[in-house]
């Protein structure tokens, strides 16, 4: 690639790597840099109970699964949306099928294969990869600056595209340490928050969090089905069937996360959050409140809304820890009405979103108002950014890594747009690559 411009891509994860294909497809020198020891780290990760690439369903629902940043992340959608990635996918020799609930997976539910050959089409490309490489800014004459095993080293690079990820598993790569290094020049970044993420239940008539008893015996246990309530900042409603698993300290899993961002914020604005849980969504209300009604016996409690109800398990569980912790009210599973209205309603106060660490992914990050329609940085000319370095967020089930994928390829296109028509582009590479 002699006289070829030279690009840099910090971040191997999906947006990295799907920025670094469409500049290598433009005959771009392409150099990708990662920290951790190989790449597609939180990728593979992703990949363990079933590589979930994007969703099935009809573009417009699709699209309002992005929230208040829709109308940003629609053009990079649009131009790389559900049915274009699984035609990538299927380029790369990877079938893909829509599940029960219209979540698209590979044939094989695997990450590890698509990603090898993924990575062996980039190095066909001419695609370098360079591990072990943190990124540590810029030095004064404007080279990029990694921290390697072997030292220092600098690079010089025509463009750059950073894919850091946000906060979310640091573990893994994805610790937010490029928040600093941009803020110094000047940029603007939204804090880094948790989303789809668990949350701490409050007081329920006693110290913050379940009592020992409910938490010894049922942390771990998935509760399904239920639909979950909440109220939304902006004003409406969240309402969404599903399933969530109690942990040691409150709730997660996927119905939680999907109501995550109205939780967080609800919290960050108030202290607390509010929602309900209906534990018996197939059944009114009115067929409820006769059932725990009729007469019982001899029987309990217990027995009867097993026998009339099928409530039994950690569903009984939560309703005796709600009804009874709730005000100390060791007479309230004697209220029928009362308890047929909370097998309808059960309130759960959160009071905290789970550490970012321990989040599926992340919100805040670079707004789009300083980037420009190709994703570059309009405080800092030729550098672009992608991914969930982005400040956008969407719930589990294919959106996240589909986003992730748009956003890298619009960078990828973005860059190589600015490398063709930036000032003394031709005598640039008449003159060959930068060195470094």
């Amino acid at each position: 690639m002699a006289g070829a411009d030279r690009a840099a891509v910090i971040g191997a994860g999906p947006a990295g790597l799907m920025a670094a294909e469409r500049l290598a497809a433009g005959g771009v020198q392409v150099d990708v840099f990662d920290a951790m020891p190989s790449v597609g780290r939180k990728f593979l990760l992703a990949g363990k109970g079933g590589l979930n690439l994007t969703h099935g369903e009809d573009f417009e629902p699709f699209l309002s699964r992005y929230g208040d940043r829709r109308a940003a992340l629609e053009p990079l959608l649009r131009g790389f949306d559900p049915p274009a990635l699984r035609d990538w996918a299927a380029g790369l020799g990877i079938r893909t099928f829509v599940g029960s609930s219209g979540r698209v997976f590979p044939s094989d539910l695997k990450a590890a294969p698509l990603l090898r050959a993924w990575l062996h089409r980039l190095r066909e490309a001419g695609v370098r990869f360079h591990a072990r490489h943190r990124w540590q800014g810029w030095t004064s004459q404007g080279d990029l600056c990694f921290a390697t095993p072997q030292g220092e080293r600098t690079v010089a690079a025509d463009a750059l595209v950073l894919a850091l990820g946000g906060a979310s598993w640091a573990r893994l790569g994805s610790d937010g340490a490029w928040v600093p290094l941009l803020t110094a020049k000047g940029v603007a970044v939204a804090p880094l928050r948790p989303s789809n993420c668990g949350f701490d239940v409050g007081a329920l008539g006693r110290p913050p969090g379940w009592s020992a008893y409910f938490r010894e015996r049922h942390a771990g246990a998935p509760i399904k089905p239920v639909v979950l309530r909440c109220p939304l900042p902006g004003g409406g409603g969240f309402e969404r069937q599903g399933e969530f698993v109690i942990t040691a300290t409150g709730i997660e899993g996927s119905l939680v996360y999907a109501a995550s961002a109205a939780l967080r914020d609800a919290i960050a604005a108030t202290g607390e959050a509010r929602l309900t849980l209906d534990l018996l969504p197939d059944r009114s209300a009115e067929f409820v409140a006769a059932e725990v009604a009729r007469p019982r016996g001899s029987r309990s409690l217990a027995t009867h809304l097993k026998s009339r109800l099928g409530i039994d398990g950690v569903k009984a569980a939560l309703l005796h820890e709600v009804l009874v912790g709730e005000g100390a009210d060791p007479q309230a599973l004697k209220d029928a009405a009362r308890v047929a209205t909370t097998l309808k309603a059960l309130p759960l106060r959160l009071v905290a979103a789970r550490p970012i660490d321990e989040a599926i992914s992340s919100a805040g990050g670079l707004p789009f108002e300083g980037l420009d329609a190709g994703l570059m940085l309009t405080a800092m000319p030729g550098v672009f950014c992608a991914g969930e370095m982005l400040d956008w967020e969407a719930p589990t089930g294919g959106y996240l890594l589909n986003a992730c994928l748009a956003s890298g390829r619009a960078a990828g296109e973005g860059a190589r747009a600015w490398l063709a028509n930036r000032p003394g582009a031709e005598q640039a590479k008449a003159a060959g690559p930068s060195p470094g």
